[in-house]
């Protein structure tokens, strides 16, 4: 096999190239074939559940089937992997990565936030809301120039907020020119189901709670109401007004003191079972189809330049979040072999290239980004900073967070 280089990226980024680079894994339970994962879990009105679905399994002999699979991980969270990882290289102080613009909203006490962070990248909620030397971000030219941006010429969004070129990005709340990006980087981590009798079915998790210190808290009406006044200000207002509720319902009686982390929980059957899997397979999916249709207004040659810089951007990325197989808790998964990487070389050809480690990932990323500079293409760790509003309450807990 040969090694990835940004020659081959630079010809993938040209017009007629490479479709795209798949980058798959076979992975495994940590704990052996017997064990139970916990997949990803979305929420179904009210009561949380896990995404089943169908897809086609190809056999070692090339035979295949449709076969019912569980999502572990899905595209949204699978980017955001690859982003908190690129943001850990820059906190780091990276020599490389440290040189990616990006845009940051300042929330004081509250933390700092990124355009890799913020779900709606360049044109997030946060950063519209916020203020630029004391007025509107919006009013500001920079980043006007960002919402401006279109296909046919992406510059001022490679040079303030590539992850949002990369990972994709859509100003859905303008009144008029939505631009959209869609994301050239996708990926996700499924699981074949052992069972494909019952397919969907969950069965239920039994959990429990032991408190050493007092296994049950009951507590005079009274003496709740004054042990909530003391921690209120820690808790959400969703919680202390349940909690009132049953204080107010039990007059002079008692009142559980779960609601405050106090006491055991009795073992039940209300959670959500695992999964067993017989193959776990996570795969990330590069297009230079989708890289394509941007460009920079920096002639052929420079939009191709440029284009390359932001595949390299991208496997830089993926590689560094492929260091740390970490899932969730009750999904601890292990690689069973290296990471197969192969370039869709059109019409029905493809080839097979070595599997990435982070030293070449991060030469392959200085190199492009030295040819793209020779188009005038400038990351030099430059920061549009935006002064979070006031108004806007950061890290509170919402109500639907509660109890996950």
């Amino acid at each position: 096999m040969n090694q990835l280089t940004v020659t081959t990226l630079t010809e993938a980024c040209r017009p007629g190239g490479s479709s795209v680079l798949t980058l798959s894994t076979e992975l495994a339970p940590a704990a052996g074939e017997s064990a139970g994962i916990a997949p990803a879990r979305f929420v179904r009105g009210r009561e949380g559940t896990y995404a089943f679905e169908t897809r086609y399994e190809t056999a070692a002999d090339g035979s295949g089937a449709a076969v019912r699979a569980v999502v572990i991980d899905s595209k949204g969270s699978s980017l955001n992997r690859v982003e908190t990882a690129i943001m850990a290289a820059i906190r780091d102080g990276h020599p490389v990565l440290s040189r990616v613009p990006r845009l940051e909203v300042d929330y004081g006490r509250a933390g700092t936030f990124t355009d890799l962070e913020l779900p709606h990248r360049f044109a997030d909620g946060h950063l519209r809301a916020g203020t630029i030397d004391g007025k509107p971000t919006t009013d500001n030219p920079q980043y006007r120039a960002l919402r401006d941006c279109t296909a046919l010429n992406a510059r001022p969004l490679l040079e303030a907020s590539p992850g949002s070129l990369v990972f994709g990005a859509w100003d859905s709340t303008r009144k008029s020119q939505q631009v959209r990006f869609r994301s050239a980087l996708v990926g996700e981590t499924i699981g074949f189901l052992a069972d494909q009798v019952t397919g969907s079915h969950i069965d239920p998790r039994g959990a429990a709670r032991w408190d050493t210190v007092a296994p049950s808290v009951r507590l005079k009406a009274e003496d709740m109401r004054t042990l909530l006044a003391q921690l209120e200000p820690e808790l959400s207002p969703g919680n202390v007004a349940a909690i009132r509720k049953e204080i107010d319902k039990a007059g002079k009686g008692t009142v559980s003191a779960a609601a405050l982390g106090l006491g055991a929980i009795p073992p039940s059957l209300n959670g959500l079972g695992l999964v067993s899997c017989r193959r776990v397979l996570r795969h990330h999916v590069l297009s230079f189809s989708a890289l394509r249709q941007l460009r920079f207004g920096l002639g052929t040659d420079g939009d191709t330049a440029a284009r390359a810089l932001l595949a390299a951007y991208a496997l830089c990325g993926l590689t560094r979040s492929y260091a740390e197989v970490v899932y969730r808790a009750n999904c601890d998964l292990v690689e069973k072999g290296c990471p197969t990487m192969v370039l869709d070389r059109r019409f029905g050809e493809t080839e097979e290239f070595d599997a990435l480690t982070e030293g070449v990932a991060d030469a392959l990323l200085e190199e492009a980004l030295t040819a793209a500079g020779a188009f005038g293409v400038r990351w030099e760790g430059h920061i549009l900073r935006v002064k979070g509003n006031p108004l806007i309450s950061v890290g509170e807990a919402s109500e639907e967070d509660e109890g996950a």
